[in-house]
This record gives C-alpha cells, sequence and structure tokens, in this order.
C-alpha cells in the first residue's frame, strides 16, 4: 500500500500553527519569525514532507499552476457559462505554459462554519501559484481564500473588498440596454424576473433595468419583480406570476427566460404575442426556445482572456491590480419580442 503524501495541513497540526504559516516558512516568506521557521523546516524534513514543484519551476519558486474554483452548483450543467469559461481559460494557460487545476467546492461547504481545512488541497499545500475564482463564493469562504495571499482573480462576481481584482459582464449596462430595447418597441409594462438577492450579477441586472425604468418615466411595480430561483443556481421549475400580467419580462438569464416562455404557453398564452420574453447569456436555451430569445450575448472568450492576464501579472508583480474589469455585451435580437408600435 502506499504511503500517503506528507502534506502542509500534516505539518500545520504537527506543530499546532495554521497552514498559512507552513506555507510561508517553508516559502522562506515574511510573516514568520527565523526560530518558528526553523522548527517548522525541521519538523517537515523529518515528517518526510516533499514540495510539489515542476522541472521549470524549481528555479523559480513556482509551480505553473492556477487554480479554478467553482461551486458545485454552477457546474452540474455541461453546457452551463462556467464550464464554457473553464475551457477557455484552460486552453490560454496552456499558451502560456500554465495548468489549470479545476477544484469543485462542495455546496454543502457553504452552509456550516468555515474554515482552512474546508479549502482545496492545491491552495493548502502552495501547489498552485494563484486562483481564479468562477462565479458567487460566500464572503465566510472568501475571507478564508484570502487569508492565503495568493494572486486571486473573481470572474463573473465581485465582493466589497477594495483589493480584489475582478473581470465582469457589464450586467447594469446590459439589463439597461435590454429593457431600453423593450420600450423603444412600445412595450410600458414590463417586469423582472430575477433573484435580486442571489448574485452580484443579477443585482446588477436589476439595477439596468430599474434605471430604463426612470429614465422612461415608467413606475416600478413590484408585484412585477418576481423570483426566479431559491439561492445562487436552483432555478423554480415554476414561477408564481401576478394575475396582472405585464406584456414584457426582462429575464436575468437565458434558462429562465426558456421556462417562462414553456409556462407562459402552458397557460394558454402566446409569446411573443400576448407576452415579449428576453433573456441574457446568449446561452444554448436561447436558441432553442421556441420563439428563440432575444438576449445579451456574454463575450465568455474576452472575458476568459482578462482573467488570465490578470492573474499571470499579478504572479509576476505581487503590487499589480487591475479592479474591476467589465466587458460589454452585444444586444442580440430574435423573435420574442413584438413591436407594439405597429399596432
Amino acid at each position: 500500500m502506499t504511503k500517503k503524501a506528507v502534506t502542509m495541513s500534516d505539518i500545520a497540526k504537527a506543530m499546532n500553527v495554521s497552514t498559512v504559516t507552513v506555507s510561508k516558512a517553508l516559502g522562506d516568506r515574511d510573516g514568520v519569525s527565523a526560530e518558528l521557521r526553523d522548527r517548522i523546516k525541521h519538523k517537515a524534513t523529518e515528517m518526510g514532507y516533499r514540495a510539489h514543484v515542476g522541472a521549470h519551476g524549481a528555479k523559480d519558486g513556482l509551480t505553473y499552476n492556477i487554480g479554478i474554483i467553482v461551486a458545485k452548483h454552477f457546474i452540474s450543467d455541461a453546457s452551463s457559462f462556467y464550464w464554457i469559461v473553464y475551457r477557455y481559460i484552460v486552453e490560454l494557460l496552456q499558451k502560456q505554459n500554465y495548468y489549470g487545476m479545476l477544484e469543485v467546492i462542495d455546496d454543502n461547504i457553504f452552509d456550516g462554519n468555515i474554515s482552512a481545512e474546508c479549502l482545496p488541497n492545491s491552495v493548502l499545500d502552495s501547489k498552485v501559484d494563484g486562483i481564479i475564482v468562477l462565479g458567487q463564493i460566500s464572503e465566510e469562504y472568501l475571507e478564508c481564500l484570502m487569508k492565503h495571499e495568493l494572486p486571486t482573480v473573481f470572474l463573473d462576481f465581485y465582493g466589497s473588498r477594495e483589493d480584489s481584482d475582478a473581470v465582469l459582464s457589464d450586467s447594469f449596462y446590459g439589463a439597461y440596454m435590454m429593457t431600453s430595447h423593450l420600450i423603444e418597441n412600445g412595450h410600458r409594462r414590463i417586469g423582472f424576473l430575477g433573484s435580486i438577492g442571489s448574485t452580484s450579477s443579477i443585482q446588477d441586472r436589476y439595477l439596468g433595468y430599474y434605471k430604463a425604468l426612470l429614465e422612461n418615466r415608467i413606475p416600478l411595480r413590484q408585484d412585477w419583480v418576481i423570483s426566479d430561483r431559491a439561492n445562487e443556481s436552483d432555478i423554480f421549475p415554476e414561477f408564481s406570476l401576478p394575475n396582472d400580467m405585464p406584456t414584457a419580462f426582462v429575464c436575468n438569464c437565458d434558462e429562465s427566460a426558456y421556462k417562462l416562455v414553456n409556462q407562459l404557453k402552458a397557460a394558454g398564452y402566446s409569446v411573443p404575442d400576448d407576452i415579449s420574453v428576453v433573456g441574457y447569456d446568449n446561452h444554448i436555451y436561447s436558441t432553442i426556445c421556441t420563439p428563440r430569445l432575444t438576449t445579451i450575448d456574454v463575450n465568455s472568450h474576452v472575458m476568459s482572456s482578462e482573467a488570465v492576464e490578470i492573474i499571470l501579472h499579478k504572479i509576476r508583480d505581487v503590487n499589480y491590480r487591475r479592479g474591476r474589469t467589465l466587458v460589454t455585451g452585444k444586444l442580440i435580437r430574435r423573435e420574442s419580442v413584438k413591436n407594439l408600435n405597429d399596432e
């Protein structure tokens, strides 16, 4: 039976210190006293710890690995946006002689107390030079992750930290464009489908929708702002629709829009003759829907390229900061919107 490799976590437990302290000591980084560093290195040798670095990384202290962290519920669908982004990132990293290491975080972790042991082993054992986080994660998990002081980029979400770097679809402007498109087509009774407390991107899309209403002096009706999910990704099989229906719905994503169209048709409505529906993402749902959905095309390739460029720059320069990078989408006009001006 093969003996299990000794990890930094094992050394930390044996020394009664944090894994971060062990990582700093073995990497000769600041923040650990000389006396403690020597004791940790001695214990590591005694326990048979071996650092994992590639042949070309041994000279410069780099592993040439990037951890790509994503919550499990975001990639339950093989055609999801995050799988597409992950594939792009891996291809782009390969061109720079880097490897992308996918780390899937179990959803149950976010329900309890977050501790260092909840983090991926690649982070705990310093097997990656940086991290790209796909999609929203809890503030508690994020705080635990950032304590490791690894170069980190968030893709498709942002938090309250001033020092974070994030690459985002310009959700605010995209939803503003979409709602304005409906208004230009004569719609003034417009609802919004999306749980605005779930993710930062849904919040931004709601705010873009609201801005378009304000500019056109259209009152916001709270009974037309409808939740579409229980948490960050579990979209309801059916939505609670009002008795007094709008003439159009702005949906926060194509999957919700697709489900809404099917629910409306089952209830006897015609789309778009009775109710127009628009989505967001230009996901596969936008083209399998009947009618095909008007939507915002999110440029996932540009978002991936920006994330890779930023993370590699941060690895080369620890003081480098980009802040928030917004990638503007494109309005895709299809058959799901009726022009009321023709009536």
